[in-house]
């Protein structure tokens, strides 16, 4: 019983620290975004690459809040089966 305990608590675990790398992956897309944007309008002077530049610096804010609403929920979800994982454990112990 105790084996399966450690088992899924390190599996939940892991799922977290997963969660926390998928936001951080996201983080580092945006802010890719974001410098390449500001690099193609601040130092190409061709207009194809200043317009793709402002392509790119919308395109990054909407990769962060996807990121973030991504991350939300599916740190919701971890939590709750985390919680219903901890009830059970408790109401077995009891009988």
């Amino acid at each position: 019983m105790a084996d399966t305990y450690l088992r899924d608590h390190l599996a939940a675990d892991r799922t977290v620290l997963a969660n926390e790398r998928t936001i951080l992956a996201y983080i580092r897309t945006a802010l890719t975004l974001m410098v390449a944007g500001v690099t193609f309008i601040k130092f190409l002077d061709l207009i194809v690459f200043e317009i793709i530049g402002w392509i790119f610096i919308p395109a990054s804010i909407i990769t962060l809040v996807v990121g973030l609403r991504r991350y939300i929920h599916i740190n919701h979800l971890i939590c709750d089966v985390i919680e219903k994982s901890q009830t059970k454990v408790e109401t077995e112990e009891f009988e």
